[in-house]
């Protein structure tokens, strides 16, 4: 009933994009970590924007530049000339829901001042850990035709973003209708939209997903996948652990949004290209003739009996 409400409402915003909002209502389901990837004005930040004021969380946005620090994302000490002491002032990571725009633009050294929050839901600084909020999310986003002065995420980084999400166009009549609500005032500046849930509610829905069941039968088909998804001959590197167990969360969550408590393998194959197309790296020979990932995780899929 809750993650029913904030669909409707932000696919209410966001219009089209009926695919993307349920991947990225998994991830924050599963607790996860999303990438969106999308040309620009295909309405990334709006899409963040809306679900951080419809659950009523706090909302930070980073929006990251080649020339930014790591203090500028975790914060830093300044010195109290009345207090002759130093205080921490914190950066714009210490929130709910965190958007970081166009991650690529920024060095590496700046993106890795997010591994240890995303990871680990802390904040070393000076050698004092410094806890998030429990609804910690990292929305990243990124262009994927833009490459002039971007650096390319290293894999440990992608790991840690449960899912990859590609927005593209909405259909025709669904711009029609973004249009007609453009001319009748919808979408200004400042988002006129009014939480449906709570930070609270995403938190007992996380706690209740662990109620999901999970046959054995459903084990054995993801190791299967997990394991085959690293012998592939087009594949240089394949599935690790880590997808696996991002790969299981993310099929539960999908399940309960779906209102079920199971996992069946449709589960498994909705979030399996979200799960694994940052995580799999193909071949040189593979690149050159043309083969994407998308390719090989459907290949993939195909190649591993479904359980009866």
């Amino acid at each position: 009933m809750v993650f029913s409400r904030l669909r409707d409402a932000l696919n209410s915003t966001v219009v089209g994009q009926e695919m993307v909002v349920d991947q990225l209502l998994v991830a924050l389901l599963a607790d996860g970590h999303a990438l969106l990837e999308g040309v620009p004005g295909t309405a990334k930040t709006l899409l963040v924007k809306s679900l951080a004021k419809l659950i009523g969380s706090d909302f930070g946005r980073i929006q990251l530049t080649p020339d930014m620090l790591p203090s500028d994302i975790l914060g830093t000490s300044i010195y109290d000339i009345s207090t002759k002491t130093f205080a921490l002032k914190k950066g714009p990571i210490f929130t709910s829901m965190l958007l970081a725009d166009e991650i690529n633009r920024t060095a590496p050294k700046t993106q890795s001042a997010l591994l240890e929050a995303m990871e680990e839901r802390q904040v070393t600084l000076d050698g004092k850990t410094e806890p998030l909020p429990p609804l910690f999310m990292v929305v990243a986003t990124q262009n994927p035709i833009e490459f002039e002065g971007t650096y390319p995420l290293p894999e440990a980084q992608l790991d840690r973003f449960m899912m990859k999400i590609v927005i593209g166009y909405p259909a025709a009549d669904a711009e029609r209708l973004m249009l007609s609500n453009w001319q009748a005032g919808r979408y200004q500046r400042d988002l006129d939209v009014e939480p449906v849930v709570s930070p609270q509610d995403i938190i007992e829905c996380r706690t209740r997903l662990k109620q999901v069941n999970v046959d054995d039968s459903i084990f054995d088909y993801l190791m299967q996948l997990v394991q085959k998804s690293r012998s592939l001959s087009d594949v240089h590197l394949g599935a690790s652990p880590r997808a696996s167990l991002y790969w299981l969360s993310a099929a539960k969550a999908h399940a309960a949004l779906e209102g079920r408590d199971f996992v069946t393998p449709d589960n498994i194959k909705f979030v399996a290209q979200p799960v694994l197309r940052h995580r799999i790296i193909l071949t040189p020979e593979a690149e050159l003739e043309g083969t994407t990932t998308t390719q090989v995780i459907t290949k993939l899929l195909g190649l591993v009996p479904v359980p009866r």
